[in-house]
């Protein structure tokens, strides 16, 4: 009996170590997550808007991939915000709720006020503002939009609204402007019927016509102008700037960001395998000296 009491004993005592082992382990294992995740949460976080380009969820699916690298490589979090249209993004980065962009809304006098600065922007070739139709149009010049419908992505896209409409007035012809919210919004305009003719930029027409397996032919397009840049609020401190600056600008030289760059392009159905390169104000002086030539009420 004493040895039958003496092996239960010494079974029980066996069975309480493993419990206490064990409960220490997870113990652990739980204070390790929480200090990763306390680790992840002191990470400055920002909100980056890009300029609705496409649809929000193509949006997304371009920009979201390489947001997480840059996060991960710099250790500074770059959150997507975007609103619903251009405009509602724009908006939202002029009343401060984001502070890096992807755009060209801000080289305007009264925006350059707000002294965000260039750090990059894209290798594709520069791009042009364009008027586009269906390719079965009848309508071969833009004289011939004299009170005709034109779908724009909306009053602040430069090249694909200001620039034409500058264009229009320069040659006192009358359009009837109606706005989708972005570009492949207008595009869906025109080809359903609802307007004759779109503003768009070159890069948008390849890249949709590709993307959707349609023809549009160009009626008029604008001088060159370099692709949109990447900016950053003065807000953020130059530490901050230059380690998410140093993310973007790495990425085509890192194998994992080249290949998550690479499946952006092809998203998008891009031409050219699009990557980061360093860029500054001067290079965006186009826009400014579009702006001095043109109307206030284009600004």
């Amino acid at each position: 009996m004493r040895t039958k009491l003496k092996l239960m004993h010494e079974s029980m005592t066996t069975f309480v170590t493993m419990c206490l082992l064990l409960t220490l382990c997870l113990v652990g294992s739980v204070q390790a997550q929480n200090a990763t995740e306390g680790s992840s949460s002191n990470a400055p976080r920002y909100n980056f808007s890009p300029v609705n380009q496409y649809n929000l969820d193509l949006m997304g699916k371009y920009w979201n991939p390489i947001l997480d690298h840059v996060s991960e490589r710099s250790g500074v979090r770059l959150n997507l915000r975007l609103g619903r249209t251009s405009s509602e993004t724009t908006a939202a980065v002029l009343a401060g709720d984001s502070d890096f962009t992807f755009t060209n809304h801000l080289f305007s006098p009264e925006h350059t006020k707000l002294r965000w600065r260039v750090f990059a922007r894209r290798n594709g070739p520069p791009v042009s503002g364009q008027i586009v139709v269906q390719v079965q149009s009848p309508i071969k010049a833009l004289s011939e939009l004299e009170g005709k419908t034109v779908a724009f992505p909306g009053t602040d896209a430069l090249l694909a609204y200001k620039v034409p409409l500058a264009q229009f007035n320069e040659q006192r012809i009358n359009v009837v402007s109606v706005f989708g919210g972005n570009i492949d919004a207008a595009f869906s305009q025109l080809l359903a019927g609802r307007a004759d003719a779109a503003g768009s930029n070159s890069q948008m027409v390849a890249e949709y016509t590709a993307r959707e397996n349609r023809k549009l032919r160009v009626l008029w397009s604008s001088p060159p102008f370099n692709d949109l840049a990447l900016m950053v609020s003065p807000r953020v401190p130059l530490v901050h700037t230059q380690a998410v600056a140093k993310a973007f600008l790495g990425m085509h030289e890192d194998p994992v960001g080249k290949q998550v760059l690479e499946n952006a392009s092809n998203t998008i159905k891009s031409k050219t395998q699009l990557f980061f390169i360093a860029a500054t104000d001067a290079e965006y002086d186009a826009y400014r000296d579009f702006y001095r030539r043109y109307p206030v009420r284009l600004h």
